[in-house]
């Protein structure tokens, strides 16, 4: 009864058959697709629009508007499109959509999360037939497919000039995917369409309705209640009850996603540290790798992983999980030594600890507040004064972060290719926006050794040596605690009975995977 009364009280009707409504915990913050490269962003964007590449449920890459690639040398490939593909508007997809589209995102003003990364390296990008692109690079770029693969394309001809406000308005929004776009009611809900002459699969729903429904028991509730077809972001404490309930089903996967602190390293001053008493600090003892390295050995994350998540993560020691590229296996999640870690804050000349406020998002990840106030603790257990845990929405959260408003945050990154070399380029390599390096290097760490390493395993070709030269990265970078690794999440899908979500360890949420 409660369930049913929450989902009247947020006016959720239910689906007809040919429809699919799906209850998401997060909204993007902007339907066009170029305006920042986050995981409801892109969610919102995979139904609508397609890119060169995309990748299956365990992250690894097939073709998609591009059918086949090659480097013709060192610094030049050629790629070969798909013939037949139209956008939503009937005009036929061309090269000359990708060199806008590209040229597009590179130049995207104000995004808090860039895709500058995705043109990287590349020098010109020139359409030398109707479905044949011709790339040229300033270097060896190994992975270019993969890197401008994480485009989204536009229609040149109907986005031309339109900014992200104009998309907003519906202005634009010409894809090729399986839906089309119908409109955006932001904090309430965006409505899409079947693509009827869909170059794939033919789109399962005539209609799909996504709602924004934030809070946890609110999403389970609209689902129990029949109200909704699928939902995510499924809270551990309720997976095991939504697994055994005759009208809804489970889907489960173990994710690429890193849940992680970041910790301000670069600046000599960082704004909320302190002395014990509570008085900022004129220096910053997160600059110094022995404290950075006793922080993460006063978490336990199996416990966070176990006990507050129920089950739903895996200790995590480095970037990305075994199976993927540039894993190192010697890189485990540290245990728990706070004699170790106070060890090592009077190594660093603090041995009566400092203050410190912790930041974190409130609904971007599964108990991402009740992960940060645990945080808090375990920070307090080890010697330190935790001034505060200040847990804010992700969309006043995350532009601050990026603003570099915090000294200690709560961050995550979803590795969505089949090696950690997206991830350290984005989180971990010295911010360079000019050169596509750092874009989500959001406490601007910078390490020279670590940057050698990285640039040595993005110019290599042999992909066995590449994966290898990222995990010694790999190996640099968190030996200096970059950043202190928490944990991988499993992530939940639920859906009434009748209906399949295929789960994804990229943790996409979209209509095209659901049947």
């Amino acid at each position: 009864m409660r369930w049913l009364l929450v989902a009247l009280l947020l006016g959720i009707a239910p689906a007809r058959a040919a429809d699919l409504v799906i209850a998401r915990a997060a909204e993007q913050s902007s339907v066009d697709p170029q305006f920042a490269g986050t995981g409801p962003n892109g969610d919102t964007a995979t139904d609508i629009f397609d890119r060169l590449i995309e990748s299956d449920g365990q992250n690894q890459l097939r073709p998609a508007l591009a059918t086949v690639w090659r480097a013709v040398d060192a610094t030049t490939w050629r790629i070969t499109l798909r013939p037949g593909v139209t956008f939503h508007d009937g005009s036929p997809f061309t090269a000359e959509d990708v060199v806008f589209s590209v040229a597009r995102a590179k130049a995207m003003p104000n995004s808090p999360a860039p895709f500058s990364r995705a043109s990287r390296g590349v020098v010109s990008l020139t359409a030398v037939g109707p479905l044949e692109l011709e790339v040229r690079t300033d270097g060896p770029v190994p992975r270019l497919i993969e890197q401008i693969g994480e485009i989204y394309i536009l229609s040149h001809t109907g986005a031309a000039g339109m900014s992200t406000a104009d998309l907003n308005a519906g202005r634009g929004m010409m894809g090729t995917g399986p839906y089309r776009f119908r409109g955006w009611t932001p904090a309430n809900r965006l409505d899409l369409e079947r693509n009827p002459a869909f170059w794939g699969d033919k789109p399962a729903w005539e209609r799909v309705s996504l709602r924004f429904i934030k809070q946890p028991a609110a999403r389970v509730a609209a689902l129990l209640a029949g109200d909704v077809d699928v939902i995510d972001q499924v809270p551990p404490a309720d997976a095991k009850q939504i697994a055994g309930h005759a009208k809804t089903s489970l889907f489960s996967i173990a994710a690429t996603r890193l849940v992680y602190l970041a910790v301000d390293s670069a600046r000599a001053q960082s704004p909320f540290v302190t002395d014990m008493a509570g008085k900022p600090l004129d220096t910053n003892p997160l600059r110094d790798a022995r404290v950075r390295r006793a922080l993460g050995l006063m978490i336990d994350r199996s416990a966070l992983a176990g006990r507050l998540l129920d089950g739903s993560a895996e200790p995590a020691g480095q970037f990305v999980p075994e199976g993927l590229g540039g894993y190192a296996p010697g890189l485990v999640p540290p245990a728990v030594n706070i004699a170790e870690a106070k060890r090592l804050l009077g190594a660093a000349g603090w041995p009566q600890g400092f203050g410190i406020t912790l930041h974190s998002s409130s609904d971007r990840l599964p108990q991402d507040g009740a992960v940060a106030q645990a945080l808090g603790q375990m920070l307090r257990r080890g010697g330190l004064a935790v001034n505060g845990v200040v847990v804010e929405p992700y969309n006043v959260f995350a532009p601050a972060a990026s603003r570099q408003a915090y000294s200690l945050f709560l961050f995550s990154f979803g590795t969505t290719s089949s090696s950690s070399a997206d991830g350290l380029t984005s989180v971990l390599a010295t911010y360079d926006p000019a050169h596509g390096l750092g874009a989500f290097n959001r406490a601007r760490y910078s390490n020279p050794a670590f940057d050698a390493k990285l640039g040595a395993a993005l110019g290599e070709f042999d992909e066995a040596r590449r994966n290898g030269l990222l995990a010694d990265a790999t190996t640099v970078a968190l030996e200096d605690a970059a950043i202190i690794p928490l944990y991988w999440q499993v992530v939940h899908w639920a859906a009434r009975k009748g209906i399949t979500y295929t789960p994804r360890r990229d943790e996409a949420t979209a209509a095209r995977y659901a049947r």
